[in-house]
């Protein structure tokens, strides 16, 4: 396999905003928060332009405390943004769901780097950053899932452990389906990347293996731990 990647041209890039803005016209005409889906698509293609072009320098560059203060930003913004749901608490928790996410991300990340890729230098950016934000992404939505079903169930009333036993399936839930969906239903976004760059399917299938346990692992460690965290607090808050 020899072809490479082919660009998309900016007047092509537009025309998939037009099912986007269907979904924004369906949640204004069922007078949903359609505010929040054109905010979150805008902040997605500022955010996204910005990047582009910011990891042009990123990926030049050759210092170790730059890509270290760049994982410092992502893990930090994930353990903020988990807590979306959560308004009435969400400073009080921030600490928690930090120290999960540098559990269950971290260790994870480390593991996928420098053991099981081992490239050097250690903070290869190429590597080291996309993987990162898979792994802090994925934490993120698990922990997101976790917090919110947990709280939820601790106000029908539930006890603590019954209500952790609840939010840890109900976060489970997204990475377990994509683990049954994946080569049936799907081919993920590292492994079509790949493939259209022309790289031998085999080889995608191995680094995509390597992806999907990775991201199963972290959003597991990273969500079981903050419920263990929530838990611990209230024990010894009563």
């Amino acid at each position: 396999m020899t072809h490479s990647i082919s660009i998309i041209p900016i007047s092509s890039l537009i025309l998939i905003l037009i099912p986007v803005a269907v979904v924004l016209w369906i949640q204004y005409k069922w007078s949903l928060n359609y505010k929040e889906g054109i905010y979150a698509v805008s902040r997605m293609l500022g955010q996204l332009l910005i990047v582009g072009y910011f990891l042009g320098y990123i990926f030049n560059s050759d210092k170790a405390w730059v890509i270290v203060l760049i994982l410092i930003v992502m893990i930090v913004a994930s353990s903020w943004i988990a807590l979306r749901t959560i308004t009435e608490k969400r400073k009080q928790l921030f600490v928690t769901v930090l120290t999960s996410m540098l559990i269950g991300g971290i260790t994870t990340l480390v593991l996928v780097t420098q053991v099981v890729l081992d490239f050097e230098p250690w903070y290869k950016p190429q590597y080291i950053i996309p993987l990162a934000g898979m792994i802090f992404a994925n934490s993120l939505n698990s922990i997101s899932l976790a917090a919110e079903r947990y709280f939820d169930e601790l106000g029908r009333g539930l006890e603590s452990l019954e209500a952790r036993n609840i939010a840890f399936k109900t976060a489970m839930i997204p990475v377990t389906n994509s683990l049954f969906a994946v080569g049936l239903v799907s081919l993920p976004g590292m492994m079509t990347g790949q493939i259209l760059s022309g790289v031998d399917p085999l080889i995608a299938v191995r680094y995509q293996i390597m992806v999907m346990a990775m991201i199963f692992a972290a959003g597991g460690i990273s969500s079981a731990v903050c419920l263990e965290l929530f838990v611990r607090k209230k024990l010894q808050n009563e």
